[in-house]
């Protein structure tokens, strides 16, 4: 196990910024997930702790020792890849063991270390196999095996699961971060799959364009987005986030999205007396949808759109104003295509930002 410590990591390549000034600290045993869309800069961070690539600018530390220039050999991580890149002429005993092979050691030591990992995985009846003889998820389990054989400090997965069919994805998501949690290995994931993000992480890092953008606990980056990017990455569906002007009457500020006035209480009005334009976001699940306003709440009329039974709940997508916006309904509830309703969302709810810098307010 490491403490890991990143200092103002940048990586170019050529005139491209992959990674700009990025400082990072993920901490003993803790399992970070990096997260973000394709091209972010998430492997290429991944690769830099790892030790593949080296960085252009800023140092890596692993406990108290920097390894920026340390090889991967030498820095004893376990990867996890994609593409499980398992040898196929060799049986999954045999893959398994490989990386205690190049290290020489005894072939009891080796026969007792595989025989141990395989067993915590629960494929130590496949050991005969080759890896053609493998499911999809039984191929990944090896593959994870591998890497821990070696007692890595630090255990690295590159999307392991972007190859599994759904249900599988589900199986495997839960016992990678079983296993995290019995070895207390530090573990860092990269995945574009939000869900998958919130499901395993103690802690989300959301990269985007080479940045850090926001890090913390799942509960957090999804309840308090500290940027429209994030709040509209994270969610199924997303965050509602409509842009409006702040109009000034006397003491009084109303939001106008188009040509729909909504008034504010003194509270909110405190909080964007300085603003003209904002950005008003409001989870899906925060919205009720009413046939009459309701007081002492925000009250927004709209016609529904599209009702999309999911099964336990209803994805019910409305118009306001021209605007599309996402709600999510109980099953019990009946709404059909063209009804005029009202949506009710309590203040506390709505979160508010800056249409220049999509930061929050």
């Amino acid at each position: 196990m490491a403490r890991i410590v990143l200092e103002n990591i940048s990586k170019r390549f050529g005139k491209f910024t992959a990674l700009d000034e990025i400082s990072l600290q993920i901490e003993d045993g803790e399992f970070l997930v990096l997260l973000g869309p394709s091209g972010s800069g998430k492997t290429t961070l991944m690769y830099l702790i790892a030790g593949i690539y080296k960085p252009t600018v800023g140092r890596v530390f692993f406990d108290d020792l920097e390894v920026t220039k340390i090889s991967p050999k030498d820095r004893n991580v376990g990867l996890v890849f994609q593409n499980w890149a398992l040898y196929p002429h060799m049986k999954v005993y045999d893959n398994i063991a490989f990386p205690l092979t190049l290290k020489k050691m005894s072939k009891i030591h080796i026969d007792q270390k595989v025989r141990q990992v395989a067993s915590m995985l629960k494929i130590d009846a496949l050991l005969d196999r080759y890896p053609w003889q493998l499911s999809g998820g039984q191929q990944q389990r090896v593959a994870i095996a591998r890497a821990l054989v070696k007692e890595p400090k630090v255990l690295l997965f590159d999307e392991p699961l972007s190859n599994l069919d759904a249900l599988l994805r589900l199986n495997v998501r839960a016992e990678i971060k079983r296993l995290q949690k019995d070895l207390q290995i530090t573990s860092i994931y990269v995945t574009h799959d939000q869900a998958e993000a919130l499901a395993i992480a103690d802690r989300i890092a959301i990269i985007n364009n080479g940045k850090l953008v926001q890090l913390g606990t799942p509960e957090e980056v999804y309840n308090n987005p500290e940027h429209t990017f994030v709040a509209s990455f994270l969610g199924n569906p997303p965050m509602n986030l409509l842009n409006a002007l702040l109009q000034k009457e006397n003491e009084e500020i109303s939001l106008r999205i188009d040509e729909l006035q909504i008034q504010i209480t003194e509270r909110l009005c405190e909080r964007l007396k300085n603003l003209s334009e904002v950005i008003v976001g409001f989870r899906p699940e925060h919205v009720e949808l009413t046939d009459m306003p309701t007081d002492g709440v925000i009250n927004i009329p709209a016609e529904i759109y599209t009702v999309e039974p999911m099964g336990r709940e209803v994805f019910i997508t409305v118009v306001v104003s021209g605007r599309i916006v996402k709600t999510i309904c109980s099953q019990a509830e009946r709404f059909s295509y063209k009804q005029k309703v009202f949506l009710k969302i309590k203040e506390e709810n709505l979160l508010f930002f800056d249409p220049a810098s999509g930061s929050r307010v």
